[in-house]
């Protein structure tokens, strides 16, 4: 359970922003996406992959 605390006379902005920045760093929305559709192994791991070789890329551009 995430927990917030509000300091008296805090605007309320301020700690539903506090939340959605708590919130986002849990992670629940992108495990809830994954769980929507299941994605066979071999696919995963092909990702995986691709991923991998972009951020090769990416670094070997930066040198």
């Amino acid at each position: 359970m995430i927990v917030v605390p509000v300091k008296e006379g805090e605007n309320i902005e301020k700690a539903l922003k506090k939340f959605k920045r708590k919130f986002e760093k849990t992670g629940i929305v992108k495990e809830l996406r994954a769980r929507q559709q299941f994605d066979k192994p071999s696919v995963v791991n092909r990702l995986k992959k691709e991923h991998a070789v972009y951020v090769q890329r990416l670094q070997q551009v930066e040198e």
